[in-house]
């Protein structure tokens, strides 16, 4: 019986490193997947709509997200069976990739409704220009029409 212990206890000893090279190895490709800092700084648009439309995209953290549950799952799963020796790292590298994705949320956000306020914002400003031409043009109609009134009574 001794013996089946050990075997069981070796076993669980190489699962738990397993599962440790489970998370570093989910962690490193969550890293390696996020959007380069040139990617969300440098953009090449014409107009600020397709600034923010790039921004947007370069903000999809896409697989990285992925990698990243997958390292919290098995950090998990570890963890609440104890088998991690010292996982202390593997905490706080989780929380520190959890806060840049929340970060990158946080901007995706505020550039997607952007981009939606910005057309609307240009629609409205066109519109108050075009009415602020209208009224400038009923004035310019209006003045000209009493000078011809002032004309004719001079006559």
């Amino acid at each position: 019986m001794g013996q089946t212990t050990l075997d069981d206890d070796d076993l669980f000893d190489e699962a738990a490193s397993e599962m440790r090279e489970d998370v570093e190895e989910s962690l490193a490709k969550a890293r390696e997947a996020l959007p380069e800092g040139d990617a969300i700084w440098d953009v090449d648009a014409d107009n600020t709509l397709g600034v923010l439309n790039g921004l947007r995209s370069a903000l999809d953290p896409g697989e990285a997200q992925d990698h990243l549950t997958d390292a919290k799952k098995w950090y998990t799963m570890g963890d609440r069976a104890d088998a991690f020796e010292d996982a202390d790292d593997l905490a706080e590298e989780i929380e520190t990739l959890e806060e840049v994705f929340a970060d990158i949320e946080d901007a995706h956000e505020q550039v997607s409704d952007l981009a939606s306020t910005v057309p609307e914002l240009r629609g409205a400003l066109d519109d108050a220009h075009e009415a602020a031409d209208a009224d400038d043009e009923g004035d310019a109609e209006a003045d000209a029409d009493a000078d011809a009134e002032e004309a004719e009574a001079a006559d």
